[in-house]
């Protein structure tokens, strides 16, 4: 770690002296680091300008999910909701983070019952009396990216479906209980696999949330499975996703192989999840995206 001067400027780019800013964050993260804690790296650590910029990509990501909320409807294509995304998205300034990331050919993820994420809008796909679906939106605003997903009951949704679809948002809830400085993400983890399991359900294992803004995919890989205090310690200024995918069945995925990038329960039996952002603050943490 560079040495910085006390009255030199700091290294996380707000203008501040390193004295005034980041020098007591770092003896800190020193400490911890020689008690052998897996500690955040610098660069993605936000500082004010930025998280102010992520603060308003995440109003636009609100807005399209609470504009798809109010239009959502039995008898429509995926494709349809593709298209209110990238229209309402477009309209206040943004740009729709998923289309052509990896060469993903969509604005939003559509995941309709057994399809446990990264599904792909289409024409093909209407949804249907007794569907549930998660609407994943993300939004590039000038440099800064905003993530979060909801799910939605298409009509007369059966029971136990449901009872997953709440599940898997309190699972979320649980999760963002544990957000707080200085403690771990497998806090967070425990909170949210320990929920699951004692209503009857699985977390999927090979997918997870991931540090987020100032590009889409950051630094950590937000695990739901490990053990609580272990994996990264959570730090003021680190922005991630709670996006636990929470399956019916069993925990096994698969990715469809003609696109590649659908990901199914291997049991076809439904999976759900919510996602928000979140901020962690010197004092506990901001959600900045739901």
């Amino acid at each position: 770690m560079k040495k910085l001067k006390e009255d030199g400027y700091c290294w996380c780019g707000s203008g501040k002296t390193y004295g005034s800013c980041h020098m007591e964050f770092d003896r800190k993260i020193e400490m911890y680091r020689k008690k052998f804690h897996k500690v955040p790296p610098r660069n993605i650590i936000k500082n004010e300008e930025q998280i102010a910029g992520l603060r308003e990509s995440s109003k636009i990501n609100i807005a399209v999910l609470d504009y798809v909320s109010e239009h959502i409807r039995e008898g429509m294509a995926t494709e349809e909701i593709d298209k209110m995304v990238y229209e309402q998205t477009k309209a206040m300034g943004g740009i729709p983070a998923p289309l052509n990331y990896e060469g993903f050919p969509k604005s939003v993820c559509t995941s309709v019952n057994e399809q446990v994420c990264h599904g792909i809008p289409s024409k093909k796909i209407w949804l249907q009396d007794g569907d549930i679906v998660n609407v994943d939106c993300s939004t590039n605003y000038k440099g800064y990216y905003s993530d979060s997903s909801r799910m939605f009951c298409i009509g007369n949704v059966p029971e136990d479906k449901r009872r997953l679809v709440k599940t898997a948002k309190e699972c979320v809830e649980k999760g963002l209980e544990e957000v707080k400085p200085w403690g771990h993400l497998g806090d967070v983890a425990n909170a949210i696999n320990m929920h699951a399991r004692a209503n009857g359900y699985k977390v999927v294992r090979d997918v997870g949330g991931h540090g987020i803004g100032l590009a889409f995919h950051e630094t950590p890989f937000v695990s739901y499975v490990i053990k609580k205090g272990t994996g990264m310690l959570m730090a003021p200024g680190m922005v991630f996703t709670i996006e636990p995918m929470v399956n019916m069945g069993t925990d096994k995925i698969y990715i469809d192989e003609n696109n590649n990038w659908t990901i199914y329960t291997d049991d076809g039996l439904p999976s759900a999840q919510w996602e928000i952002m979140v901020l962690v603050t010197e004092t506990g943490h901001e959600v900045l995206c739901w």
